[in-house]
């Protein structure tokens, strides 16, 4: 399984990779720290796509009025090659449920993020 994770929190990549690694001991993660680096790993690693792909919402301000997460999500979704990654939104943004039917993607709140039950539903 290949995983990437973005936020622009390093505190918040390492719990997403803890949680990852606990679950799919296996994996192989990539992490970057805003939509742009985000959008540079989509595109290094097109001849083998994500699987699962972690974006934070609220990051830099470069794609104002959407979040950096929600113009990150276009750009994953422009691709045919990541037409099968599974996208969750980890994010304390109020609005995520919303974003989530918007973009037809997953989400974790991150409050509930240290229950590792909720990465399980997520990822197996």
């Amino acid at each position: 399984m290949k995983i990437l994770i973005v936020d622009d929190s390093s505190k918040w990549v390492n719990w997403h990779e803890d949680a990852a690694r606990e679950i799919c001991n296996n994996a192989i993660i990539h992490k970057a720290y805003s939509a742009s680096q985000g959008v540079e790993k989509l595109t290094s690693s097109i001849d083998e796509p994500y699987d699962i792909i972690f974006t934070d919402m609220q990051m830099e301000a470069d794609y104002l009025p959407l979040y950096a997460g929600e113009w990150f999500i276009k750009q994953i979704k422009f691709f045919k090659e990541y037409k099968n990654t599974k996208i969750i939104i980890i994010s304390a943004t109020s609005n995520i449920k919303q974003i989530a039917e918007n973009y037809e993607v997953d989400y974790i709140p991150k409050y509930k993020c240290n229950n590792i039950e909720e990465y399980k539903q997520k990822l197996l």
